[in-house]
């Protein structure tokens, strides 16, 4: 009997040990809020599209592009008109002159498919620069959010595959909003040259 009592003693002893251990190295309680206070969300295609430098990028992008497009409009009236030339004249002409007209034709043709294919090569090149400065600008923007606010963890909503996030965790409004008051206060950003254009 006194040797169970014995071990009932050292059993309760050594739980209670444990507990005011563990009690010793339990963590900090969660702030208020929780755990979703620790690690958020951003959705970046949203910033691109609604932020002011965002926004700002897009229409540069459009403006390039609809002077692309009006050169190349001149380009196909161009060879609009030497292909009803061919059709309608064709037929008075000598067969050298036709075949000078053919080749003028084709030569102008296969100049505008490689022009159509520079300026979209170099639209390309212009929108990948201007969203990745963008990008750039934003990725300092949610770090300094990060360490303001203590959280773990932000990631990019799509980029990171999120099957389900709170609303509550979305960071992405607050980040554009931020990041235009940063952007307001370097006044407005430098004009970029247009694209340029190859012989």
């Amino acid at each position: 009997m006194k040797d169970l009592l014995r071990r009932i003693v050292v059993l309760t002893a050594g739980l209670t040990l444990a507990a005011s251990v563990a009690g010793a190295q339990a963590p900090a309680p969660a702030p208020p809020g929780g755990p979703l206070q620790r690690i958020a969300y951003i959705d970046v295609q949203r910033v691109l599209a609604r932020s002011a430098a965002g926004v700002a990028a897009r229409e540069q992008l459009e403006r390039e592009k609809a002077t692309m497009q009006k050169e190349m409009e001149g380009k196909r009236v161009e060879l609009e008109k030497l292909r009803e030339e061919l059709e309608k004249k064709g037929a008075l002409l000598t067969a050298e002159s036709r075949r000078e007209k053919q080749d003028q034709f084709d030569r102008k043709r296969r100049d505008a498919a490689r022009l159509a294919d520079d300026f979209q090569k170099e639209l390309e090149k212009r929108e990948q620069a201007l969203l990745q400065k963008v990008l750039q600008e934003v990725s300092g923007v949610i770090e300094q959010a990060g360490k303001e606010r203590g959280y773990y963890l932000i990631v990019e909503k799509r980029g990171a595959g999120v099957i389900y996030a709170s609303p509550e965790a979305d960071l992405t409004d607050e980040i554009i909003r931020a990041y235009d008051r940063q952007a307001g206060s370097k006044g407005p950003a430098p004009a970029t040259p247009g694209p340029s254009k190859k012989p």
